[in-house]
């Protein structure tokens, strides 16, 4: 892994070329070392299907979303009209992203500033991958007899009707897919979507990302998996604090598919 390197739509421009896809990799999936593993997996991914994708590399900057949500919507518009001039200017059409934060921002915030994309979260490209045949996930593999629960981020889930196709790849696994109690439109947030993974709780009884880990907890998992970088967080600190993480990891769908389809390179 140490060799493999992707271009910025940049370097592809300089020689003449131009993306099919853009991968925007977002804030956690760029300086949190523990997602970089699933930036890592997704480029992966996309390599061994041969998409000519590209990222932006310094170019990114924050979709301006936690401004946004912050309620100061100055700054949003200032960092996202930045973002959509990079973007129209390179003539980006497609994105993905594996962040539902970055993808919900992309996706309904920017095409009333003028950034009209096709966004995708990489739980459904994975998905259409699968369906098409680009990607073969492998019987009798590292999922086989896992019990695996998966976790339905906010913006992905509620707040953009996205269910089945994380589920869809789930179900390819050897592993046995357990439903937690809430989940789909009644599920839990994991807190990070409420601003919880970034300040001190309120008073009360319980953390909500040692709520959401007791659902997960509940369904006797091997795996949890996840779609979202923040989550990803919040469930393994829960996992760690419920003194748990010898025995249950807490994965993405990107890194459950490089591995049940045998990818290396």
């Amino acid at each position: 892994m140490a060799d493999f390197t992707f271009p910025t739509v940049a370097e592809l421009i300089a020689k003449g070329e131009t993306p099919d896809l853009l991968f925007w990799v977002g804030c956690a999936g760029s300086f949190d070392e523990r997602s970089q593993k699933t930036t890592r997996a997704i480029c992966q991914i996309l390599t061994h299907v041969n998409i000519k994708f590209a990222v932006l590399g310094t170019e990114e900057s924050c979709t301006g979303d936690p401004a946004k949500r912050a309620g100061n919507e100055f700054l949003f518009q200032m960092q996202a009209l930045t973002n959509i001039d990079i973007l129209n200017n390179y003539q980006i059409k497609k994105i993905v992203t594996a962040c539902p934060h970055c993808f919900n921002t992309l996706k309904n915030e920017y095409p009333e500033l003028g950034g009209i994309y096709e966004v995708i979260h990489h739980t459904q490209l994975i998905q259409e991958l699968i369906d098409s045949g680009k990607i073969t996930l492998k019987d009798g593999g590292h999922f086989k007899g896992k019990r695996i629960t998966y976790h339905d981020p906010c913006y992905l889930g509620r707040a953009n009707n996205v269910y089945e196709a994380p589920r869809h790849i789930l179900e390819q696994l050897d592993g046995e897919l357990v439903e937690m109690k809430r989940c789909k439109q009644n599920g839990l947030c994991c807190g990070a979507g409420g601003a919880q993974m970034f300040k001190e709780p309120e008073q009360g009884t319980k953390d909500i990302n040692m709520e959401r880990t007791s659902d997960a907890l509940d369904t006797k998992p091997d795996i949890i998996a996840v779609g979202c970088p923040f989550c990803m967080t919040m469930l393994r600190d829960g996992v760690k604090l419920s003194h748990q993480e010898q025995s249950v990891e807490v994965l993405d769908i990107a890194e459950l598919t490089l591995n049940a389809a045998g990818i290396t390179h």
